[in-house]
């Protein structure tokens, strides 16, 4: 069983809900990025999204730009990615690990050979933020026979057309983009988001998460009372930018990790 299913899985049978981190790999080093997903994964962090950094982020507010900037600049590569990944699992990592990333590195890597080295590292599940379902046929088909899931991203205006055959391909869980625009925090969470919820539950039963934008205890718990779980991101990537050089960064940001999580414990 893939790690995602067996995750959220195990989280149902106990009342909890998901709490996923997003940094972007390499960001300072991706050296720090293993030692953020081992401390993750001791503070509870129930997936971890590793942001492969590209250099036209279309999805990405500044934080998460200036992340990809740094990350690049640090000579991080898709490859790197791939062998962080495969020496966390070397070593006993069993946090679920999922790409998100624009499709221009993975058809730069090769796609089939992308598959092939993401499943043998020990990636779990790809978000690809800017490849259409009508488009995604040859990459889906490739990725179930490699047991990854394709994690789905679904926004409020998504008609209910498009949401029924995007559910259809989806694995793992649902991305609910709990707003319009690009990533970034704020100082509330948008209007709409039980009923945009009910309308995906109607076509999926798939676990639902809820991102963009969640960036304190309140608004971790106000979302993940509506869905099963949420991603925090940018206030986690701030953080990490905050800290470049310095020690024991990874100790800290957990640390931030842990308070923003923290709400997830009472909610049933």
């Amino acid at each position: 069983m893939n790690r995602i299913d067996r995750h959220f899985t195990a989280l149902r049978k106990t009342g909890k809900k998901a709490f996923v981190a997003y940094i972007t790999a390499g960001d300072h080093s991706l050296d720090v990025t293993a030692s953020l997903v081992r401390e993750f994964e001791k503070s509870g962090v129930d997936a971890v999204e590793l942001g492969v950094p590209f250099s036209d982020p279309l999805a990405d507010g500044a934080v998460n730009q200036s992340a990809a900037d740094r990350a690049l600049r640090s000579g991080t590569s898709l490859a790197g990615i791939l062998r962080t990944v495969e020496k966390l699992r070397r070593e006993g990592a069993q946090i679920p690990l999922i790409l998100f990333t624009y499709f221009n590195p993975i058809h730069r890597y090769g796609l089939k050979r992308f598959v092939t080295d993401a499943a043998k590292a020990g990636v779990d599940g790809v978000l690809y933020l800017d490849l259409p379902p009508e488009e995604s046929g040859e990459c889906l088909d490739l990725m179930e026979s490699a047991g990854l899931h394709a994690i789905h991203l679904v926004s409020p205006t998504t008609p209910d057309a498009r949401l029924a055959r995007i559910v259809r391909r989806a694995r793992g869980f649902i991305y609910y983009v709990s707003r319009e625009g690009v990533t970034g925090m704020q100082s509330k969470l948008q209007g709409g988001i039980a009923a945009n919820v009910a309308r995906i539950r109607r076509c999926t039963k798939l676990p639902l998460v809820i991102g963009f934008g969640i960036s304190t205890p309140a608004q971790v718990k106000s979302a993940a009372s509506f869905a099963d779980g949420c991603v925090v991101g940018s206030v986690i990537v701030k953080r990490i930018g905050e800290l470049q050089g310095k020690p024991g960064l990874a100790r800290q940001v957990a640390a931030l990790v842990r308070r923003l999580a923290a709400p997830l414990k009472t909610i049933s």
